[in-house]
């Protein structure tokens, strides 16, 4: 192992799960709803390049705060803060516009959007960062601001891409596919979050900063070709036949309604805004201990133990393991309900939290927030990845996921906003007892969490009529029997 390079040894653990959790997957009962081997073929050639753009979308989102950290006295926590703080407010309104842009125009084309545009930004903030250290340039209004306004420009481009994913998705399966596919979607969030922080940090160890956004900006230019290319909204465009996926949206034949009153139509209904509310919480959670760890381990010196100088790729095989463990549950045990999964993550998550109240200044304060990190990743895929795709149904589901993610990244902003007030800095910050405020914040927002996730226990989608059996050549029944041979 001495041997090998340092960039592989994290990512190999990564790799030996994937396909740990691929054995397992492949051995697990399977439900027969019919797909022909050429339709499973082509949906894996459809979602998993997609799915690829949006683990690197993660890498370039997250590289502000590897590149704030780098930067040293140029940037602080609290300036780190701001700046997070503007891009989550943009991503989570730009949902709003976004969610029913993408149910017009589909999830192909705002992927590219996405893509092309995030790139383009962080190529801008890369640009901003290099004259900065190198020509000692002062931006217009300083350094934050500016980084600020670019961040928040990439986050709205950014915001496209969740949408993109489930919208794309939605048309490819079935909704007693989709626990797994939740689980898949955790896995994406994993790998871009492995991405984001262990990637990013080689960067800044072995090159001038501003390299951390040029690289994410060149692989989602290369991914933007590719998706091009390969990336289709329904079966039907790629001459497979289209068929019902049991969601919200079946038996829904009519005309697509306006956005305001699809968007009413999604409020007035109780699962929906109970799932907003669990996905407040989420964001809060999940942003409060991914994005201030690596900031309390790099303040109070614990920055070389092994927790936090391999937090990418641990934050990764837990959202992996959290992710593939609510998606088979799901599917398996809870006959494809997200609720009591959900449930059962936020109680790991309670449990977590409590335990950081008295872990703050010991070694295993690391594990339990990766832990936590298991939990709350499980929850997001759930229910930002899946939930929305059956309560909104396959026409709708742009403006659920819009929605829901604009819930999630409420948190996120008011977690930022929060932290970035009542956490140390400078002397202060060496001392980790002066961080008691940082678990303090997590304790409510878990248990809220929970307690919203029992009240959902036993919601299920409901369309407009039964649904139809579709073309035996790809298809799925309304409700296939528990059991077959589909691979």
């Amino acid at each position: 192992m001495s041997s090998m390079p340092a960039w592989l040894q994290q990512l190999l653990p990564i790799l030996i799960l994937l396909a740990a959790i691929g054995l397992v997957i492949a051995r697990l009962p399977k439900v027969e709803l019919g797909h022909s081997a050429a339709f499973k073929r082509r949906r894996l050639f459809n979602w998993f390049p997609l799915g690829m753009t949006y683990a690197f979308l993660y890498m370039g989102r997250y590289n502000v705060n590897v590149a704030t950290s780098a930067m040293g006295d140029r940037t602080s926590n609290a300036d780190f803060g701001t700046i997070f703080f503007w891009g989550t407010i943009v991503y989570g309104v730009a949902f709003l516009l976004n969610g029913p842009l993408t149910d017009r125009w589909g999830g192909r084309r705002t992927i590219l959007i996405s893509a092309a545009g995030s790139s383009v930004c962080n190529v801008l903030m890369g640009g901003v960062v290099y004259a900065v250290l190198t020509q000692d340039w002062q931006p217009p209004g300083g350094l934050v601001a500016t980084l600020s306004f670019l961040y928040a420009l990439n986050m709205y481009f950014q915001s496209f891409g969740a949408v993109s994913i489930v919208k794309v998705n939605a048309s490819w399966f079935h909704v007693r596919e989709r626990g797994v596919l939740g689980g898949v979607f955790g896995i994406l969030i994993s790998l871009g979050v492995y991405f984001a922080y262990d990637w990013s940090r080689f960067i800044t160890q072995n090159a001038p900063v501003y390299w951390v956004f040029f690289i994410p900006a060149a692989i989602l230019a290369a991914f933007l070709v590719l998706d091009f290319f390969v990336i289709r909204d329904t079966p039907g465009a790629t001459g497979h036949p289209d068929f019902d996926t049991a969601d919200a949206s079946s038996g829904d034949t009519g005309d697509r309604p306006g956005v305001g009153a699809v968007i009413k139509k999604m409020l007035s209904n109780p699962v929906i805004v109970v799932i907003l509310l669990i996905e407040f919480c989420s964001g809060f959670m999940r942003n409060a201990i991914m994005q201030w760890y690596p900031k309390f381990a790099k303040s109070t010196g614990i920055s070389e133990s092994f927790v936090a100088s391999n937090w990418g790729m641990l934050l990764c095989v837990a959202g992996i393991t959290g992710g593939m463990f609510a998606g088979v549950i799901s599917d398996k045990v809870f006959d494809s309900r997200r609720g009591p999964v959900s449930a059962v993550l936020y109680g790991g998550m309670t449990l977590g939290a409590i335990a950081t109240l008295f872990l703050i200044d010991h070694r295993l304060l690391g594990w339990t927030v990766i832990f936590m990190s298991l939990c709350v990743i499980g929850v997001h895929g759930m229910l930002s990845g899946t939930a929305s795709m059956d309560f909104g149904g396959k026409k709708n589901a742009g403006v659920a996921v819009g929605i829901i993610d604009g819930a999630v990244y409420a948190g996120t902003a008011l977690q930022s906003l929060l932290l970035g007030k009542i956490l140390p800095s400078g002397e202060a910050a060496k001392d980790p007892n002066n961080w008691s405020n940082w678990p303090i914040a997590l304790v409510p927002l878990s248990v809220a969490g929970l307690l919203l996730a029992t009240r959902v226990w036993n919601a299920r989608p409901q369309g407009k009529a039964a649904p139809q059996p579709a073309p035996a050549a790809a298809s799925v029944a309304a409700r296939p029997p528990r059991t077959g041979t589909e691979g």
